[in-house]
């Protein structure tokens, strides 16, 4: 199965790929064609340096067309769903110990960024909250430490 993406997460990397085969394949292309005018190519390091470029950039090539070609694209929940936790949902936890509330989103593969409360399905946090239910209460081990939220609200 592929990994799992929001329809933005998505776009970006189709978005990247589109560039990466069309501008930047050109670029690499005239660095070569360039470098090739400076004569023997055994002791050329701008014709060597731009193949390495070309090589990286294949290699990022193939590794979106696959990451694109097996990808699940999960559409982002609406507001006011009260439904199970997904890929896309927003919730708000209470820390049972200290009275805190925290806003998370459970995101999809590569757009998980603990800053801004998304995280993803495959944190520790993550699988814990996936497939509960508002009002649901729960234990996770954080660093060694025991913690229980309740899921507060489903938005």
């Amino acid at each position: 199965m592929g990994k799992i993406f929001s329809e933005e997460a998505y776009k970006k990397l189709k978005e990247e790929l589109e560039r990466l085969k069309k501008v930047e394949r050109k670029v690499i292309a005239e660095k070569i064609k360039t470098a090739k005018e400076f004569g023997d190519l055994s002791e050329n390091t701008e014709y060597q340096t731009a193949l390495e470029e070309q090589k990286k950039l294949e290699k990022r090539i193939f590794e979106l067309e696959e990451l694109l070609k097996n990808a699940k694209i999960i559409k982002k929940k609406t507001k006011g769903s009260k439904s199970k936790i997904d890929i896309g949902t927003e919730v708000i936890l209470l820390d049972l110990e200290t009275k805190k509330k925290n806003k998370y989103q459970i995101v999809g593969f590569g757009e998980a960024n603990p800053f801004e409360n998304k995280i993803s399905p495959e944190s520790i946090l993550g699988k814990a909250l996936f497939g509960k239910e508002e009002g649901d209460i729960f234990e996770v081990d954080l660093n060694g430490k025991k913690k229980r939220f309740k899921i507060q609200k489903i938005l």
